[in-house]
């Protein structure tokens, strides 16, 4: 192996590490505040890398009918739910209505805007609000009414949403795989090789994404309520933080971030309807290197995952899949030895 080969699979080590790492960031972001493993993600992954796709070809999205559906289900359920007799029944309409408003706007710029001539920043922009605004949406509708349930049970309520949307992905897209348009076209000559202008895009947003993510946490109210929640929900919830409020937050994020890594990660692989989950678990390994509690160390374990992946395919490409999710192993056994089983929604 040359250095010039080596330059290449460190670069596309690189840029598959930076997806990786905004997926497991977001898995220890939405974990901390939730206590939710939310396998679902790798399938936002997908829909956010067809749905730019279906923008770029000039189609409208099949994920604007389904964000649609989701917050008419949640404006049914907060709004015509029953009442106290004497209250007001116009006071849940209205605070329903906080449901449709983003549906709509989405709706009406995918009916109603040239979808093929409306510029890339725009495509990207509308596809980050059509999937980035499902994750509030599920979590009232799954995740919110069994909120203080056990891990185990959230847990299989994530597999359950999963299988639900792998279904849903293969009716509103087809068998067929879907590759976007690059976000950047080009590459330039370092010396010892050529470097990938998609390349240097993908590190770069995902470090912007990371400090806005910062940014979002130490600067404003709504993150620091997270970051409260995400210590000790319980005290939270006695000092007045709504935990509902910063669990639909969370998830909003996460799906924001998972539709984030779908725009970057489209250009370069060919992305099915099921392509999401092997891509989220990969993030999930980064995030158990993290011990699901460390945005530093996950992001680092997410480089590591992209670098083995992309070195172990060119040099034992059979045993690829074999030797990434083998990272997490040794892992788990030292957390199971070093560690005790604790829950913190029970303190």
């Amino acid at each position: 192996m040359d250095s010039t080969i080596s330059l290449i699979l460190a670069q596309d080590g690189i840029s598959t590490g930076a997806i990786y790492a905004l997926l497991a960031v977001a898995l220890v972001l939405v974990f901390a505040v939730t206590r939710i493993i939310f396998i679902p993600q790798g399938d936002l992954v997908a829909w956010g890398a067809m749905t730019i796709a279906a923008l770029q070809a000039g189609h409208r999205p099949a994920t604007v009918h389904l964000l649609l559906a989701l917050g008419f289900a949640a404006f049914a359920i907060d709004g015509l739910r029953p009442q106290p007799s004497g209250s007001s029944r116009l006071r849940p309409l209205v605070r329903a209505s906080r449901h449709l408003a983003v549906p709509l706007a989405a709706a009406a710029v995918a009916w109603c805007m040239p979808l093929r001539d409306m510029g890339l920043a725009l495509q990207v922009a509308l596809t980050l609000v059509i999937v980035g605004a499902m994750g509030p949406l599920l979590y009232r509708l799954v995740y919110r009414p069994v909120a203080r349930q056990s891990v185990l049970l959230l847990l299989i309520m994530s597999v359950a949403l999963h299988f639900a949307m792998m279904g849903m992905g293969l009716a509103m897209f087809g068998p067929e795989g879907v590759r976007s348009n690059a976000l950047v076209a080009g590459s330039f000559d370092l010396g010892a090789g050529p470097v990938s202008r998609q390349s240097i895009a993908v590190v770069a947003s995902s470090a912007l994404i990371m400090v806005l993510l910062w940014f979002f946490f130490d600067r404003t109210l709504e993150g620091k309520a997270m970051a409260a929640t995400a210590v000790n929900p319980v005290g939270a919830r006695l000092m007045g933080i709504e935990v509902t409020k910063a669990g639909g937050i969370s998830l909003g994020l996460a799906s924001c971030m998972a539709a984030a890594s779908g725009i970057l990660i489209g250009p370069t692989t060919t992305i099915y309807y099921d392509s999401g989950f092997v891509i989220g678990l990969k993030g999930f390994v980064a995030a158990i290197l993290g011990g699901l509690c460390s945005y530093p160390v996950a992001a680092a374990g997410a480089l590591l995952v992209g670098l083995l992946e992309i070195f172990a395919s060119f040099a034992a490409s059979a045993y690829t899949e074999v030797l990434v999710f083998s990272l997490v192993l040794p892992v788990l056994l030292w957390r199971s030895i070093a560690t005790h089983a604790h829950d913190g929604r029970d303190a």
